[in-house]
């Protein structure tokens, strides 16, 4: 009996895909659950698994080809096995050379070979082979044309702006250096940076409220709610799966939250509803090294927070010089609802957050 492996729902608004990548070849045997097939769409890749064992039958739908929701990509033959693998032949396997007819018991003696005139070689080639140069062309999957297509929409749609500060992490350095591994033995998670940037910026939020607001038509949408997306990046891509709710979170619950999502992003396990909508999206450059940035914003979001490599850098203190760890922070905002001032004031709130946590835990 054949199954058919069908296109699954993979979020709202999307009506097709593309097949990305076939894992199993037509006549490969298959276990139940086993993924056989990557396709593409708009807003994340997803993996399909096979709904029973058996031997992959037949392949409806190629690598690059597109298919709607629902469609029929392929079959399984849940009775068939596998063909088995043909047996390559080895130098024992090949039949034996015929007998050679008896040679005389003394061979003649060779004919001496003909003079020749002596070889003359040409020139040396250049070094420099054609691989060196070879060129490879490799389609966009769907996933990446529509990141590229949002992102020239964003340049081009809206009015973009960036303003930057600097934050000295002292403080939270300190935080994590004396509660670090009592948090951990708790929470079963590291306490990191980024929960204390999600925090401050969903304090931030909730105080300049057009940065957490959205475009819509001649209208302006204020959310009172701060979905904060966390760019994330994995061996697919960069993607960017939201903490909902993030004002009402702990800080174990960020971080917990967020390994979770770099974990299954590397195995294309993240959910298509987990990377939509969004209010405010945070990056971070500065895990790659970044000291400075301009992140463009992610439509239709009115704002996005770049963070950088933590550098010791001399700053000045009560008319001092010292060394302090210090962080260049970036914030993209759409100048058609945010202000100067509201941008500025925003990225100074969250500085302050950070410079001095207690408030945020505190919520002052």
């Amino acid at each position: 009996m054949a199954i058919e492996l069908r296109v699954p729902p993979v979020g709202e608004s999307v009506t097709s895909v593309e097949i990305g990548k076939w894992l199993k070849a037509e006549g490969e045997a298959v276990a139940k659950d086993e993924t056989v097939a990557v396709i593409d769409s708009e807003k994340a890749t997803v993996e399909i698994p096979a709904p029973a064992a058996g031997r992959l039958s037949k392949i409806v739908k190629h690598q690059g080809e597109s298919a709607e929701i629902g469609e029929v990509i392929g079959e399984i033959d849940e009775r068939a096995t596998a063909s088995p693998p043909a047996r390559k032949a080895k130098a024992a396997d090949a039949p034996a050379a015929p007998a050679a007819a008896s040679a005389p018991a003394v061979a003649p003696s060779p004919p001496p070979p003909p003079a020749t005139a002596p070889r003359i070689e040409p020139p040396s080639a250049p070094q420099e082979t054609s691989a060196e140069r070879s060129e490879e062309v490799v389609r966009m999957t769907m996933w990446r044309r529509t990141i590229a297509r949002r992102l020239v929409e964003a340049k081009q749609q809206t009015a973009l702006l960036t303003t930057f500060n600097e934050i000295d992490m002292t403080a939270v350095a300190d935080l994590r250096k004396t509660w670090g591994e009592a948090f951990q033995k708790k929470h079963n998670v590291k306490l990191g940076f980024m929960s204390f940037f999600v925090k401050a910026a969903a304090d931030a939020l909730q105080a300049f409220p057009p940065v957490n607001a959205e475009v819509r038509g001649d209208d302006i949408v204020f959310r009172h709610y701060c979905d904060i997306g966390i760019a994330v990046s994995s061996r697919h891509g960069l993607v960017v799966p939201i903490l909902r709710n993030a004002e009402r979170m702990g800080f174990a619950e960020v971080e917990k939250t967020i390994g979770d999502f770099a974990k299954r992003a590397n195995d294309n396990g993240l959910k298509p509803e987990e990377l939509e909508g969004g209010t405010f999206t945070i990056t971070n450059g500065g895990v790659f090294g970044s000291l400075v940035s301009t992140p463009i914003i992610n439509p239709p979001q009115s704002a996005i927070l770049g963070l950088h490599a933590i550098q010791d850098r001399p700053v000045a203190r009560d008319g001092q010089v010292v060394i302090r760890p210090m962080m260049y922070v970036a914030l993209t905002y759409d100048h058609r609802i945010i202000d100067g001032r509201e941008a500025v004031l925003f990225l100074h709130r969250v500085k302050d957050a950070i410079e001095t946590p207690a408030r945020i835990l505190i919520e002052v």
